[in-house]
């Protein structure tokens, strides 16, 4: 492994049916290039040496004696590269002929894994030709052969199922996964019929989420016989639930696809995850042995290391639109349903928020909106606030009175610059050193005239900070960090925006969806500090803790992951090549240090919904000590 990545290669050769030595020939082939690419290991299809579709000429002795010398050939032709090939293979044992996933590596048959189900239906009838591997152990080509063999290869532990095996209710790579494998490799051969790929697609997706592992499948393509069946040539990468890495199918020559599976992050989820661990004991699924193939690949020096796999951005946002939209509707549905429950339970009829023409207020504000909708609610119940202060400009306080008309909620403004001003004599500050006490202040009385607000018209504050927020601490202790019900505390700051343009795509007033359009697009900021001599903006939050987008990113790999910095760092500089090298240390530097140092505001969240698989609720997701040490952590993003 190279940073905890493993790279694999499923792959379809062209096939001669019936001619061993021309197929031994192109999967030596390769091999070479495959080598050169630094796959750890290669998948070939199910019966790849022969041609799947043979036929009663796999009861030839010929035919059977040619693909035993085809695969010592293609076993010799591992030797001096660091490629573990798994082909299949027809395998003699005894009276019983099996269909087999043959590993080889550094010159030597490794191990043979036969398939265990055998599909005798509609156009299969493999039943005639060949015997279930299960309970089978012995030795072919003088090395292992049985159900309960793993190959481990450059550290990480793979077991072998063959095509039927994966569409049975407890496929063989279940026990495999529980036994320690981390990748499964599947080798096939699957006719396309309509609608089959699609379905093999999600149950490929499902096997890798279900057994927390990596899947390799090849299936068998251009050469084989068209008597009945065509084959289009599959190769399909997954790792715990998602599809890495599909080839165009329907083509004529050799399909390869290369991806880096990331086993740091499935040991990960298989420690976190107690239930997958509980599985494998109440299933007891016996002795599995390990078979050595390779040892680790040797680094290459003078060469940085290229991974080879999509990393997104921004991983907390679907990348097409379709999926955006679908997954927006979602979060929407989840806080809207949280809302209104704790509404109902608390038999409370009014809500107060403060409004700045921000993105985090307008979607508290519109999934309100919603859930009193729901509830059956009028909509004048919802209070709406807007205060302006030192740092208030037209824009924003424009957006959010246009934002509360169209909703219509009630619209309260109260001004707070005389309150603060008098509470700078009361505390004896300057008022002319824009400080953190200056700015706090502002947040302090903007809540309590939330709170009193809510108590006066018998109602509660909903809060309005997001993740992101939360992850930083960058909200005011006993400021905007309190209120009765944090209904975006588990929505990070790169999706508010998408789930905003919901809504203003959705709106039939215009004036509605011109406001929330601009609020998009308006510069994230607590306007705590005046204005500039323009009338805009002068307090940009993203310039004093840096991009959101860069924040998100961390913030998605420390909590689902557990990633180090070290790590967090590899994979940011291939998500953003944006941003320098040293742009990215240093914002790692400043999330990791204030992700240490602001817990204590987390620890005393209110209540708020999950929406996502990443919450730093302290009643749910994340239990961290406030006074942990950051230490560590600083002095490996220091390294990196």
């Amino acid at each position: 492994m190279n940073h905890g990545f493993f790279r694999v290669a499923a792959v379809v050769p062209p096939v001669t049916v019936g001619d061993p030595a021309a197929n031994a020939k192109a999967i030596i082939d390769l091999i070479g290039e495959l080598n050169s690419r630094q796959v750890d290991l290669a998948v070939f299809p199910e019966l790849s040496v022969t041609g799947y579709t043979c036929g009663d000429l796999f009861h030839s002795s010929l035919l059977l004696d040619e693909a035993g010398e085809a695969m010592q050939a293609i076993a010799r032709a591992t030797a001096g590269t660091a490629v573990t090939a798994i082909v299949g293979c027809p395998v003699r044992v005894g009276n019983k002929l099996l269909n087999c996933g043959v590993a080889v590596a550094n010159g030597r048959i490794v191990a043979s894994v036969p398939k265990t189900y055998l599909p005798n239906y509609n156009e299969f009838y493999e039943k005639r030709l060949w015997s279930s591997g299960r309970g089978v152990a012995g030795t072919a080509f003088g090395a292992p052969l049985g159900n309960n063999l793993l190959v481990e290869v450059a550290g990480v532990k793979v077991g072998i199922e063959v095509c039927e095996d994966l569409w049975t209710p407890v496929p063989p790579s279940c026990h495999a996964s529980m036994a320690g494998a981390q990748v499964i490799a599947n080798l096939s051969a699957s006719d396309d019929i309509i609608g089959k790929y699609s379905y093999l697609r999600s149950l490929i997706a499902q096997q890798s989420a279900r057994c927390l592992c990596g899947y390799v499948y090849a299936s068998a393509g251009f050469g084989e016989s068209s008597t009945d069946l065509v084959f289009d040539g599959k190769a399909i990468i997954a790792e715990n639930g998602t599809i890495l890495a599909s080839n165009s199918r329907w083509n004529s020559g050799a399909q390869i696809e290369v991806r880096d599976i990331d086993i740091e992050a499935i040991n990960r989820d298989r420690l976190h995850i107690g239930s997958f661990s509980d599985c494998a004991d109440n299933e007891a699924c016996g002795d599995f042995t390990v078979c050595t193939a390779t040892e680790s690949r040797p680094a290459t020096t003078g060469q940085p290391f290229e991974l080879l796999r999509h990393v997104a951005p921004h991983p907390f946002v679907p990348s097409d639109d379709s999926a955006i939209d679908s997954r927006c509707e979602e979060i929407i549905n989840i806080q809207v349903a949280g809302l209104a429950r704790r509404l109902d339970a608390t038999h409370c009829k009014s809500l107060v928020i403060g409004i700045s023409g921000g993105l985090d207020s307008t979607l508290a504000l519109l999934v309100a909106a919603k859930a009193f909708d729901r509830l059956g609610l009028p909509r004048k119940g919802i209070v709406g606030v807007t205060m302006p202060g030192f740092g208030t400009t037209a824009r924003t306080r424009s957006n959010a009175v246009i934002l509360m008309e169209g909703l219509g909620v009630d619209i309260r403004e109260i001004p707070i610059a005389a309150a603060v001003t008098q509470h700078f004599a009361d505390i004896n500050h300057d008022a002319a050193v824009h400080d953190v006490t200056y700015e706090n202040s502002q947040a302090r009385e903007r809540t309590q005239i939330l709170m009193d607000l809510a108590n006066q018209v018998g109602g509660m504050v909903l809060g309005t900070g997001d993740l992101s927020e939360l992850a930083l601490g960058w909200a005011t202790y006993n400021g905007d960090h309190m209120s009765m019900y944090g209904v975006n505390a588990s929505v990070p700051k790169t999706l508010v925006k998408y789930l905003v343009r919901w809504f203003a795509m959705r709106s039939t007033d215009s004036s509605v969806a011109n406001a929330l359009t601009d609020i998009i697009d308006t510069p994230i900021s607590p306007e705590l500090i005046p204005a500039d001599e323009n009338g805009n903006i002068a307090q940009k939050t993203e310039d004093l803790v840096g991009p959101y987008e860069l924040h998100d990113f961390f913030l998605y790999y420390t909590l689902r992951y557990g990633f180090t910095p070290r790590r967090i760092y590899l994979l940011a500089r291939t998500a953003f090549p944006n941003y320098d090298e040293a742009t990215i240390k240093h914002w790692l530097r400043v999330f990791f240090r204030r992700f240490f140092n602001q817990q204590f505001k987390r620890s005393c969240l209110p209540d708020g919904p999950k929406v996502g698989s990443v919450c730093l609720s302290p009643r749910g997701d994340w239990r961290m000590p406030s006074d942990a040490s950051s230490a560590a952590w600083l002095r490996q993003a220091e390294e990196v």
